[in-house]
């Protein structure tokens, strides 16, 4: 059956379509051409017409112009709109005309870095020039190195292997650095948050070592659409950017659904899981021989799904083997072979994390579906490119979970389609991040006394000040010196705000490591006894060591997986933005966190239901960070007519609706905002919301909420009026609650109350 015939099903079908918010067609767009620069070399321009490619696209045009005049470029458009061609042409250009030219290629991921290798090669090996263009990552044999560093032209490597494994070692990369022209930064928009925040500083370290060398290279970044591009490459390039947003690629039709799953419980507001209806429909289209890529929101999720669909495709007798799950934390040979079974066809379904969001090649997949809303519009933009690549039709479908956020965007589709992609945020002056790299430049070139970087000079001089009282650093005439024993880059991990993983072992295959996990996800995804599933294998968690960074599992058989609770306490530490807002005080500053793994449940595979529970002997972890609250005054039980245990409820109701709608005005994930309500803050006595950023020392998250207050608070009331539960569900005030009969109407007065309008306002303004 066809991906057509298909779809004209489901269009016949009245129970998939009763439940449906939105089927959004996106007709087919002809392609538009800006012909090939004047400038470009014409060995280039003949070996693209070999290729069958006789002419550029709008933006590819625009882009490789405006790089051949020496503009720092950014491009942005939707994914299979060939933004490779925007870097690889100029880049090979100069190369061309000038053979000690050099080229550096930042990938977000290894995966990414070796597929867009393997590409750049064709394109080289079409032009009959003597152009070295290598991959540097972890994998890259040591016999193999110093050919890249001698004899690579382009070297594709990955911010973290910049980080730690070429800037710390530039004296042996000379002819990089010396002759360096060009860095291409792919995939921007994923730089958002303590990512990017950490990459800008890993740049301000390059350009430092560029200059030292006597190199001024040109950025040219490209990106899916995000509402500010440029801002978003000037602050983690340290430049300013043209930007190239006119997209000439062509695009067959395009149909994306929101799937609301069926009402299985009215009064409680309870919906059918949103994994087993995913499950069901990708099921249908496995069984036509369609093939499909699962988005998930957890590993977990990943796992689950998997397990699911293979368990499904083995009762039509087919083999389990076409169905692989995908994330990260497998092994790069176990990815790859994934990456191959897809483009080949001999995998006809994928479940992945955001790990497959991004442009590795996987082929043309046929239909794309989502478990849950992925966090934000330029996300879920980019998952559901994922279908349809090289394809005249592509589906994409969004199955909403009982999440508040999920709800919140499939009862408002036109919020999603009709609302630019959203701001990204990324904070390089982190103080922390800062001045982490500041001991890595450190470490790669002594500083001279009044040497900013990135912020201004004086700053810069009190933080080498303070590693210098550390005795990190030494400061002998006018320069500050490294004087540590140790390698500053190894304690830094670019992607979480803890350095190194914790590695999963098999004590029953010889200690094989199956897995990783980040340190600080570690104690609540690899606790003892927690169950670990890889590949749809269970595993038992026998120990977790976390100052040996090692998880010890074994296979099990079960029919349950695990889920951990936390305990939090919060202590303010400084108020950095404070105003009276409608009834309340909203307030943006820096906080002290802790918090403690407690408990696990049991959540039995298929029905979901909790089967048990045990508990987590782990230690606390304290983190100091940045966050948004609002104060309510000390006497709101009275003004809002609630009782004590009442307004307890209507709070934390309120704290998770609000965290679960923060994602839609700040590009961010969920998990990168945890929400927390106290009855009595501990300094003021005031009850009290807070919604604070995961990550040390903040990315800029809280600033955006504190902007954002008013629309965060309409969000959250049109959720719970738009909700057809009666006291408070899953879909509107959180699953994680034991919702009473009026958390929900409390939660209403609380939000009415802080935007100053309703009733409740009038009671808190008296």
């Amino acid at each position: 059956m066809t991906l057509a015939q298909a779809i004209d099903r489901l269009k016949a079908d009245r129970d998939f379509r009763h439940n449906l918010t939105k089927w959004h067609t996106i007709p087919p767009r002809p392609a538009r051409y800006g012909g090939f620069p004047g400038a470009l070399h014409p060995r280039l321009i003949e070996s693209l017409r070999k290729r069958g490619i006789h002419d550029l696209y709008t933006h590819q045009s625009e882009a490789v112009a405006s790089v051949l005049g020496g503009d720092h470029v950014c491009v942005v458009t939707p994914t299979a709109s060939g933004k490779t061609l925007c870097y690889n042409l100029p880049v090979l250009d100069r190369i061309i005309r000038d053979p000690n030219a050099r080229a550096l290629y930042l990938f977000p991921t290894k995966a990414l870095s070796q597929d867009q290798a393997h590409e750049l090669q064709t394109l080289v090996d079409d032009l009959e020039v003597k152009i070295g263009a290598f991959t540097f990552d972890g994998d890259t044999p040591a016999s193999a190195r110093k050919a890249v560093r001698s004899a690579g032209h382009i070297v594709v490597t990955n911010p973290d292997m910049l980080h730690a494994g070429i800037l710390p070692h530039h004296t042996i990369w000379i002819r990089l650095f010396e002759n360096l022209k060009y860095i291409v930064i792919d995939e921007l928009h994923h730089y958002k948050g303590v990512f990017g925040s950490h990459l800008a500083n890993v740049l301000r370290r390059l350009q430092r070592i560029c200059a030292f060398y006597g190199s001024s290279p040109q950025f040219i970044c490209c990106s899916a659409t995000i509402a500010n591009p440029g801002e978003m490459a000037r602050k983690i390039a340290g430049r300013e950017f043209r930007v190239v947003n006119d997209n000439g690629a062509p695009a067959g039709e395009r149909h994306f659904l929101f799937y609301n799953p069926p009402v299985v419980n009215a009064e409680l507001g309870i919906r059918a899981s949103s994994v087993k209806e995913v499950a069901r429909l990708t099921a249908q289209f496995m069984s036509k021989d369609i093939q499909t890529i699962v988005f998930a929101r957890s590993r977990l999720s990943v796992e689950v799904l998997a397990t699911y669909l293979k368990d499904a495709i083995k009762k039509r007798q087919k083999s389990p083997e076409l169905v692989k799950a995908y994330r990260g934390g497998y092994l790069p040979t176990e990815r790859r072979a994934i990456e191959k079974g897809l483009r080949e066809g001999s995998i006809m379904s994928v479940v992945s994390t955001n790990a497959l969001e991004l442009g590795v090649d996987i082929g043309s997949l046929d239909v794309c579906i989502m478990t849950g809303y992925s966090g934000s519009i330029a996300s879920t933009w980019q998952q559901a490119g994922r279908a349809g690549r090289r394809s005249s039709v592509s589906l994409a479908i969004l199955v909403a979970s009982s999440a508040p956020l999920d709800q919140y965007i499939i009862g408002h589709p036109e919020y999603f389609f009709e609302q630019a992609p959203e701001n990204a945020t990324v904070d390089p002056n982190n103080l922390i991040i800062a001045s982490s790299h500041i001991k890595c430049a450190a470490f790669e070139l002594p500083f001279v006394d009044g040497e900013a970087f990135g912020i201004d000079a004086a700053s810069t001089g009190e933080i080498l000040q303070y590693l210098a009282d550390h005795r990190i650093l030494r400061h002998v005439r006018g320069k500050w010196h490294w004087s540590s024993d140790t390698y500053p880059a190894e304690d830094i991990s670019l992607r979480t705000a803890a350095p190194g993983n914790v590695v999963i072992l098999d004590t029953t295959d010889n200690g094989r490591v199956i897995g990783e996990i980040d340190l600080f996800a570690a104690p609540v995804e690899v606790y003892q006894n927690a169950i670990y599933i890889h590949q749809s294998v269970q595993y038992t968690i026998d120990k977790l060591d976390l100052e040996d960074r090692k998880a010890y599992a074994r296979p099990v058989e079960t029919d349950y997986y695990t889920d951990a609770q936390i305990k939090v306490d919060l202590k303010v530490i400084e108020v950095n933005q404070h105003e009276r807002a409608g009834g309340v005080d909203k307030q943006s500053g820096e906080l002290s966190v802790t918090w403690l793994p407690t408990m696990y449940k049991k959540i039995k595979f298929g029905t979901h239901e909790n089967v048990g529970w045990g508990e987590i002997h782990l230690p606390e972890t304290t983190m100091h960070t940045a966050a948004y609250w609002i104060e309510y005054p000390e006497d709101a039980e009275e003004r809002l007519g609630l009782g004590k245990e009442e307004l307890g409820a209507a709070l934390n109701a309120l704290a998770n609706t609000l965290r679960q709608v923060a994602p839609v005005h700040v590009l961010c994930d969920p998990s990168d905002i945890r929400a927390h309500a106290n009855l009595r803050a501990p300094a003021t006595e005031r009850p009290t919301i807070y919604l604070y950023e995961t990550y040390p020392g903040g990315v800029g998250f809280s600033e955006k909420l504190y902007s954002a207050h008013l629309r965060l608070l309409e969000a959250a009331v049109s959720l719970l009026v738009g909700c057809g539960c009666k006291g408070g569900c899953p879909s509107c005030v959180g699953s994680a609650l034991e919702a009473g009969s009026c958390s929900k109407d409390g939660a209403l007065r609380l939000a009415r109350a802080a935007m100053g309008t309703g009733d409740a306002a009038l009671d808190m303004a008296g």
